[in-house]
């Protein structure tokens, strides 16, 4: 078998808004095609414009090599040795960032391919099932326009989530720095007394955890306005630092005691050995498209697993990426959750309508999906649609470009 093309649909929710803290407004899906008929699907959580010129972008040397290029006429069959082939054939222009987050992308999409060849679920490639069930977490993210309409909703979806089943619930509370969505800015006070809200609402054998997006500028700044939230009994605080504030990180977890979460944004093992033994976070989260793929996230469970620590990935797409999360769950003891998010919870058309993944929670639990690859249909004439929403804004952006 061999790759003969690579499709970029490259993706945008019609109801978009630059001013929100959502990258579930826009996606790029990836179709790697061959010539025995079979096809493999992925995505990354990247801009999804730059993760395109990463993919489809010529090379002019050895060490700046384009993706897609280096894939046609190879046997899909190997993604861990054409993630090699990838990695180092553009280890001048990638390394980390978008050029490993398009990798993801094309990664995620052979591991689909090989899965559906061989008539098998892409976790009983990746090593088999540890688990016959995932447990999934609503990440609540209520789209509103003033802090008080947010506390209310955000009340309202996490007793919502609970009546739906869901044992666990994440509050994208980000109450302040320069991810805080206009109109939601808060007090320390003031997030304190949601989250006590959130907890008195949900009971206390409801798991609670927060993400503060990136909130604080620094370990003191951070620890005066979460050093009350231990009283909540959160399963962990989301990244509360910049990501590449190693050292804040250790002494943040060194100095109070709600466990540190982090590593959505990284990309690679060698940035999430950083984190687990410079920046001593409890929590890590691969994003499987961002961190490269199958192939780099099962390498860095196996990184967390051995130091002790809890795996929980990120993920905030498609259905395309829920399916990915929990294949990789199910090859990982130390996975706790995956986050998941149903339809009713869901602000974005485009997270709601763009893939049907087959997964149903019952009983607070996902059951692991038998059918070949990834296991996800894509909706075509949904995808149709995101495209033609895309296009209609790609000449703007590139007459901005054109200016001198």
């Amino acid at each position: 078998m061999k790759i003969t093309r690579i499709d970029c649909h490259v993706l945008l929710d019609p109801g978009y808004d630059v001013s929100v803290t959502s990258s579930s407004q826009d996606d790029i899906v990836v179709e790697i095609h061959t010539d025995e008929g079979i096809s493999g699907i992925g995505e990354t959580d990247v801009n999804p414009w730059i993760a395109r010129a990463c993919i489809l972008a010529p090379g002019t040397h050895t060490m700046a090599r384009g993706i897609s290029e280096m894939l046609i006429g190879e046997d899909p069959m190997q993604p861990e040795a054409l993630w090699e082939k990838l990695y180092v054939g553009s280890a001048m222009t990638g390394r980390r960032g978008a050029v490993i987050n398009a990798i993801g992308a094309i990664d995620m999409a052979l591991h689909d391919l090989r899965g559906k060849a061989l008539g098998k679920p892409c976790y009983e490639l990746l090593g088999g099932a540890v688990r016959k069930h995932v447990t999934p977490y609503a990440s609540l993210q209520p789209e509103v326009d003033s802090y008080e309409a947010f506390r209310r909703s955000m009340i309202k979806w996490a007793l919502h989530a609970k009546s739906l089943g869901f044992r666990a619930a994440k509050l994208e509370v980000t109450p302040r720095g320069p991810y805080a969505n206009k109109g939601l800015t808060a007090s320390d006070e003031a997030t304190t007394d949601l989250i006590g809200e959130v907890r008195n609402a949900v009971g206390p054998d409801f798991t609670l955890m927060v993400d503060v997006q990136y909130a604080y500028r620094n370990v003191k700044e951070c620890l005066q306005a979460i050093r009350p939230w231990t009283d909540f009994n959160l399963f962990f605080i989301e990244t509360p630092l910049p990501s590449d504030d190693l050292d804040g990180y250790a002494e943040l977890s060194a100095e109070q005691p709600i466990p540190i979460a982090a590593g959505e944004w990284l990309a690679t093992r060698y940035e999430f050995l950083d984190l687990m033994d410079r920046g001593k976070v409890s929590v890590v989260q691969p994003d499987v498209g961002r961190v490269g793929g199958f192939t780099e996230a099962k390498r860095v469970c196996d990184l967390a697993e051995q130091r002790n620590r809890t795996i929980v990935p990120h993920l905030w797409k498609s259905g395309i990426s829920i399916a990915a999360a929990v294949h990789l769950a199910a090859t990982t003891a130390k996975c706790a959750f995956i986050e998941f998010l149903p339809d009713e919870l869901c602000e974005s058309s485009l997270r709601r309508e763009l893939a049907h993944h087959g997964l149903q929670m019952v009983n607070g639990e996902i059951a692991l999906p038998t059918r070949p690859g990834l296991g996800v249909e894509l909706n075509r004439s949904a995808l149709a649609r995101f495209c033609r929403e895309a296009e209609s804004v790609t000449p703007a952006f590139s007459s901005c470009l054109e200016q001198p």
